[in-house]
């Protein structure tokens, strides 16, 4: 079975029409067409009802299409596989500090364990340094915090995560907010805290997660961080932790990657529990 012939056909599913999927295809609407014909003839099975707003599947399009998404899926990924031949031994990870502390591990020990020929490579840094690394192909897959905008980013996995503010548990805090270094989404959260209440801090940037929850039991200032970490180093007892209001203590982190740079590997991540 031809699969340009079934990403013909996944195409006008979705769709719901042979126009869009033209556009979608970026080919005439005729060939489009004429490729449903020759998938329908060669399987000898009608595959679209057309009805009045497009076209619907029919029950045996609706069979074929999971098999059809599978067979496009896997001889993308070895294409992919050939064209990236010479790196393909190679994934690198780039990730925030609190990722790397509540997920990378777990990642990296499930694709060593499936992988294990796969070699690893570990970036960490706050989310725009990331972004900048994924931009450049330097790193192959990254965590962020936030919706990444770039269209030329897809997103493999999504994570939500609940904020929290931390200050030193016995101690009054210095009017410091301690923070990632530039282009933390954390410190863009925490800044707008800080601003609504009408609070005057300085900020202090650090490169390190340990570091910061280091300062902040010392009472150098205070943090945000997501309630994962919090659980993860079992600070419950050793920090004062303050919830924020429904309307901003939620944040969301993405595995994502480029468009044109997926990893081989890619399907097994989409599918991956961390």
């Amino acid at each position: 079975m031809d699969s340009n012939l079934l990403k013909v056909f996944l195409s006008v599913a979705n769709n719901r029409s042979f126009s869009k999927a033209s556009i979608e295809l970026n080919c005439a609407q005729s060939n489009v067409t004429a490729r449903i014909k020759q998938l329908e003839k060669s399987i000898e099975h009608t595959l679209f009802h057309r009805v009045s707003k497009g076209v619907i599947l029919t029950e045996v399009g609706e069979k074929l299409y999971p098999y059809a998404e599978q067979i496009v899926q896997k001889v993308y990924e070895a294409q992919q596989f050939l064209k990236h031949l010479s790196h393909s031994e190679t994934i690198k990870i780039a990730s925030t500090e609190s990722s790397a502390a509540t997920r990378i591990v777990t990642l990296l020990s499930k694709i060593n364990k499936k992988y294990p020929q796969m070699n690893l490579e570990l970036h960490t840094g706050p989310t725009q340094e990331l972004i900048q690394m994924l931009i450049d192909y330097k790193v192959d897959i990254a965590f962020v915090s936030g919706k990444p905008t770039n269209k030329e980013f897809i997103i493999l996995k999504e994570f939500e995560e609940e904020l929290v503010i931390l200050e030193p548990l016995n101690k009054t805090a210095a009017n410091n907010i301690l923070t990632f270094k530039k282009g933390c989404t954390y410190k863009k959260y925490l800044d707008e805290y800080i601003k609504n209440k009408k609070l005057n801090y300085k900020n202090i940037e650090f490169g390190s997660l340990e570091t910061i929850i280091g300062c902040v039991k010392m009472g150098m200032g205070i943090t945000m961080l997501p309630l994962t970490v919090v659980k993860h180093f079992n600070l419950e007892n050793s920090l004062k932790i303050k919830k924020l209001p429904e309307e901003i203590k939620t944040i969301h982190t993405y595995m994502i990657c480029r468009k044109d740079n997926q990893p081989l590997i890619a399907s097994y991540l989409k599918k991956l529990k961390l």
